[in-house]
């Protein structure tokens, strides 16, 4: 036996990139649940209009951008282990307590706390005055999306420090991407599942069976997860690849701990806000995809909820497309010999011009639905791709200590981003809903002048073509719209990116 002969590097590590992305994955399904509950189940039962459903979605987002500031510092503090656990278990809570808003909107409203969820249903079609009913509900369903919010900030942050712990900078784009994949995992799960758990069982079920995955994942990945200089299936030779440019701290000659960086200090560097406007422009066109999509497909093309389930598998099964963003800046670095900032760079321009496409999906979509179910699906993935090499970039140019808080900052402004565009949306379309629809070839408001101050009753539209009215929804006007700002925001961002960061520079203090 020769011992000289050296041994092979464990693999470990993708076992812990397997973890981050089932819990990516169970991230994105717990999202998904309200936007593919909410047009069948949840908007006739509590009477919401775009606006009240974009408030939400929009209020998601203001939540998650605030809490991602401290999320991040909050999981440097922790550490990775226990600030996931954390993260996970309060984001499984809020996901849960969606359920319980019919109940609790009831409760409020009669004083009677002790009912079920069909129950609750009577109850609330028995009250009179819908705007007590409309104003308690969406109160609620903010609250419940607060807390998913806050919980569901940390995953980011704790999946790029997981990360960076475990690869060197060469395949942080890779395992980011495979992880990643999860969002879109998650995304194409869920039309498969949520719809028809909310039709069987009803849209409460949905929510808590849904909700109820993260604390079988807990369990995982307290047994599983420990650093990999301890870890006992990560040998010396896997180790040493992980390791071989990461620093393991910066440590203060004077006191002998371990230097930190302050929020205020990470805003002083060029990198940080080149990371967050490069979020700030192009998170919101991934969630506006993820909570608008089926919405746009029931609006538009007068699908039910059962019936996007097909369009939104193939369109999320095209952004599975995005793990080629793992794989193009490593072969730039590789075989191009550019350094790692360089080849992301240059990965990203070209993930950039893709979702151009998007300018054809709402003419496309009069020859066909299928034509935008392609279009977005190929701009998601291009979102992906593109998000993958963003999250790589901190790694790039920021100390591992720092990972987690920078992320959670880019996060922040990623969310604020997603805010004004869900909150954008839900406006212009019960704008474009009303104002730019016209019946019989006249203006809505001009035959309709009263909703000028009324609100739209449900069902409006579908009652009026009954009797014979022509009518041409407004609403695909909307939609075109907010379709331009998504297909240019990347190209924005890359550009505003590389004139603040032109060249590869890592931070080391």
């Amino acid at each position: 036996m020769n011992l000289d002969t050296p041994k092979k590097a464990t693999n470990f590590r993708w076992s812990i990139c397997g973890l981050l992305f089932i819990a990516t994955t169970i991230n994105y399904l717990d999202r998904q649940v309200l936007s593919l509950t909410w047009k069948d189940y949840i908007q006739p039962e509590f009477h919401w209009n775009n606006n009240d459903y974009g408030n939400i979605t929009a209020l998601f987002s203001i939540f998650y951008a605030g809490s991602m500031l401290f999320a991040g510092k909050f999981v440097d503090w922790m550490d990775t282990k226990k600030g996931f656990l954390w993260a996970i278990f309060i984001w499984s809570i809020g996901a849960i307590l969606h359920a319980f808003c019919g109940i609790a909107t009831a409760g409020y409203l009669t004083g009677n706390w002790f009912i079920g969820f069909g129950e609750s249903k009577e109850i609330i079609s028995n009250i009179s005055d819908v705007s007590l009913v409309i104003s308690t509900s969406v109160t609620l369903f903010i609250f419940a999306r607060f807390v998913l919010a806050v919980g569901e900030s940390a995953n980011f942050p704790a999946s790029i420090k997981a990360t960076a712990e475990y690869f060197p900078k060469k395949d942080r784009a890779l395992s980011t991407s495979i992880f990643n994949a999860g969002a879109t995992v998650g995304a194409l799960a869920a039309p498969l599942t949520i719809p028809f758990i909310a039709d069987s069982m009803g849209w409460e079920m949905a929510f808590i069976i849904i909700g109820g995955l993260g604390f079988l994942w807990m369990g995982l990945w307290i047994f599983i997860y420990k650093k990999p200089e301890v870890h006992p299936k990560v040998n010396p030779e896997e180790l040493a690849y992980i390791q071989q440019d990461i620093e393991d701290s910066v440590v203060n000659a004077t006191t002998g701990v371990e230097t930190k960086f302050t929020l205020k200090q990470c805003f002083t560097y060029r990198q940080t806000w080149a990371f967050i406007f490069g979020k700030f422009m192009t998170d919101g066109v991934w969630w506006f995809y993820l909570f608008w999509t089926p919405a746009y497909l029931s609006s538009v093309y007068g699908m039910t909820g059962t019936q996007t389930s097909i369009p939104l598998v193939v369109l999320y099964t095209i952004t599975l497309l995005a793990i080629i963003g793992g794989w193009l800046p490593r072969y730039f670095v590789d075989k191009k010999g550019m350094n790692p900032y360089a080849g992301r760079m240059r990965a990203m321009l070209i993930f950039a011009f893709f979702p151009l496409l998007v300018l054809l999906a709402q003419p496309g979509g009069e020859i066909s639905y299928w034509i935008p179910i392609v279009i977005i699906g190929i701009a998601g993935a291009a979102h992906q791709a593109w998000s993958a090499n963003i999250f790589s970039t901190v790694g790039d140019m920021f100390p591992k200590r720092a990972i987690a808080t920078i992320t959670g900052i880019g996060g922040m402004a990623g969310g604020i981003g997603s805010f004004i565009i869900n909150k954008s949306s839900g406006v212009l379309f019960d704008y474009a809903h009303v104002t730019w629809t016209t019946v019989d070839g006249v203006p809505f408001l001009e035959k309709f002048p009263q909703f000028v101050e009324q609100r739209l009753p449900e069902n409006f539209f579908e009652e009026l073509e009954k009797t014979g009215a022509v009518v041409s929804d407004g609403i695909d006007k909307g939609y075109m719209i907010i379709f331009s700002i998504c297909a240019v925001a990347y190209l924005i961002a890359w550009t505003v990116m590389k004139s603040l960061v032109p060249n590869y520079k890592v931070i080391k203090n």
